[in-house]
């Protein structure tokens, strides 16, 4: 591949900066625990299957076990910040590794960009109830502001911020599920929340589809492999800490709200209720006291910039790659002299973010119902058509490379599965997106149509090189050794 360099600027992260505990804490920040419980499991209970939220998660996290299988297996022998990328790259050729790159820089904007939107909303909120009064747009620049700062600098320095705040939020939802359980909840401990009939119970798809959206970020170990330390050995325990933190968590909170609520008055209950967000402040009000109330509406705001910082971490590392490599211009793919940070694609995503925001002001959309929903729901879409492609290319890849692994269970029969099942939970969402974003009319066939549009982008781009540059073609996704 031809290595082109500039002055001031290196071509490589910044090596053995990451162990095990570092990554972990990215990806489960990216998870935004907090924010998960109090936002997204009542609507997952709203929207979805009620009390079969917690049967939901148990499912979604056994299908994860099962594609981190593969997905840590082609780790081991490919380490690239490119991640899905990379991988879909590896596996099904260059073509589609371009048209995936593309889709991952979407996803990661849309993610982080719509969480700016219900952040600038908490964020007014909390102020407001001190007495300054600003509108939601102001806290959301200032995030994007400070997000920038860290994201120019050194990625150890955003993992010492996040582990804190992660540690917080996990810790104030221990004390509320802690209550709950020595209280007995509202009627007594009970298991009818995994059992199949509750599991089944109203829309149980899009109880899955929130669990699904409940975890997107876990997939990232994977974009830190060129600076982690022995990343043959810490992306994969990394992947694995990451899937079975995050999904106990989620399904043993997601168990104690309803039977702190109470299983037979769940669906009344939420229904009285006009945002959704509120219930599990109510619980914690409920069982532990108004005080705990006060530190989770910090917390939820703090939830919230640790997430929009992961992600904003991730499109940086993916545009620094597809830089790197040839995708995008060279320029993106260098990092910073002093910190060896991927400063270019870190520029880059805070303009995009300040541009989409201003898009959404200037139209005066709601910052929750439509930034917020609409493209965090794009995201979600796009990841998973991402976790389906790297699926397959799991097969094809270790199908022409035999020697490397020599479990046919890992290498084929088990991402062959998930691919299957992540496939047709793309057609689903696709076909039900308006619905399940609050969108209407044009947006909700336009939304998911970004996806498309990142794709064949992402063609372009990859036809463009191949015709440049047979030989760094070649090599897409094939990373840097570590």
């Amino acid at each position: 591949m031809t290595e082109l360099s500039y002055a001031g600027n290196s071509q490589g992260l910044r090596r053995n900066s990451l162990g095990v505990g570092a990554i972990t804490f990215l990806v489960v920040s990216a998870a935004a625990p907090l924010t998960a419980v109090a936002g997204g499991v009542p609507l997952a209970m709203l929207l979805g299957n009620g009390a079969g939220v917690p049967l939901a998660f148990l499912l979604v996290t056994g299908i994860l076990f099962l594609f981190a299988i593969g997905y840590v297996a082609m780790a081991r022998h490919i380490h690239s910040a490119g991640a899905f990328y990379a991988y879909t790259a590896q596996g099904l050729g260059g073509m589609m590794g371009g048209a995936a790159a593309l889709i991952a820089i979407l996803a990661y904007n849309a993610m982080q960009i719509g969480v700016f939107g219900l952040f600038g909303a908490a964020t007014a909120s909390l102020f407001a109830g001190l007495g300054l009064d600003l509108p939601w747009w102001i806290w959301t620049y200032v995030g994007i502001a400070a997000v920038a700062v860290f994201g120019y600098r050194r990625v150890d320095l955003s993992a010492m911020v996040l582990t804190v705040l992660v540690i917080l939020e996990y810790l104030v939802v221990f004390i509320i599920d802690a209550a709950i359980l020595v209280k007995g909840g509202d009627s007594g401990l009970s298991s009818a929340p995994f059992t199949p009939s509750a599991m089944l119970n109203g829309a149980p798809a899009i109880g899955v589809l929130f669990c699904f959206a409940s975890f997107i970020g876990f997939e990232a170990t994977s974009i830190y492999s060129e600076e982690a330390r022995e990343p043959h050995k810490t992306i994969p325990r990394a992947t694995y800490i990451s899937v079975f933190i995050i999904g106990l968590f989620y399904m043993v909170t997601s168990w104690l709200m309803v039977v702190g609520a109470g299983v037979d008055k769940l669906v009344p209950e939420l229904q009285g209720l006009a945002d959704p967000t509120t219930f599990l402040f109510n619980l914690a009000e409920r069982y532990v006291g108004h005080g705990i109330v006060v530190v989770m509406n910090i917390l939820f705001v703090t939830s919230l910039f640790a997430g929009v910082l992961a992600f904003h971490n991730g499109v940086a590392r993916y545009m620094y790659v597809a830089g790197r490599e040839g995708l995008l211009p060279k320029r993106v793919g260098v990092t910073h002299s002093v910190f060896q940070s991927p400063h270019i694609g870190s520029i880059i995503q805070t303009v995009i973010a300040v541009l989409v925001t201003s898009l959404f002001v200037m139209t005066g959309q709601d910052p929750v119902l439509a930034m917020f929903s609409w493209l965090t729901n794009v995201a979600t879409l796009a990841i998973i058509l991402l976790m389906a492609s790297t699926s397959f290319a799991i097969v094809a890849f270790f199908r022409r490379n035999p020697g490397l692994e020599n479990n046919v269970l890992v290498t084929r029969v088990l991402p062959i599965i998930t691919g299957v099942t992540l496939l047709a939970l793309v057609v689903y969402i696709t076909i039900n997106f308006g619905g399940i974003a609050g969108a209407s009319g044009f947006v909700a066939i336009l939304l998911p149509g970004l996806v498309v549009v990142a794709g064949v982008v992402g063609l372009a781009a990859a036809a463009r090189l191949r015709a440049a540059d047979a030989v760094a073609f070649a090599q897409l996704g094939a990373g840097q050794e570590a």
